[in-house]
């Protein structure tokens, strides 16, 4: 049994049913942090939230891919991973605290593409600062 799981297409397997499972997870938790419906404004066509939302799609698929990388066992990258992902939302809340001119959610809502980008750069840029610190 021990072969079984030593398999690369069985880890390989492993590793992407766990990162898409903790994707979902972390968008939910996202989306309940956020003042607007993700997946209703990204329907509707707006393009901030989307940038956004693939940002954070991004940052926590790299955050996982440098866990899995420098770690041999699913649930030491699980923790390294939900790590990642409590970094990045922090970032989430410091960008919105340091910007006290206004305020995110309400200029992504607005469709507002220079506050989008801006969040998809800091979620992508805090992903690999995140990443390389994963020992």
């Amino acid at each position: 049994m021990d072969s079984f799981w030593e398999n690369a297409f069985i880890q390989t397997a492993g590793y992407y049913s766990v990162t898409v499972l903790c994707i979902v997870l972390f968008l939910f938790i996202f989306e309940v942090v956020t003042k607007y419906n993700n997946w209703e404004e990204i329907k509707k066509g707006n393009i901030s939230v989307a940038m956004a939302t693939g940002g954070k799609i991004f940052g926590i698929a790299n955050v996982f891919r440098h866990s899995i990388l420098n770690h041999d066992t699913l649930f030491v990258m699980i923790g390294w991973g939900i790590f990642g992902f409590f970094l990045l939302l922090t970032g989430y809340f410091i960008f919105e605290f340091l910007t006290p001119k206004f305020k995110i959610d309400e200029e992504i809502e607005k469709d507002n593409r220079a506050v989008g980008f801006i969040s998809l750069v800091i979620s992508v840029g805090l992903s690999y600062v995140i990443g390389a610190g994963i020992p």
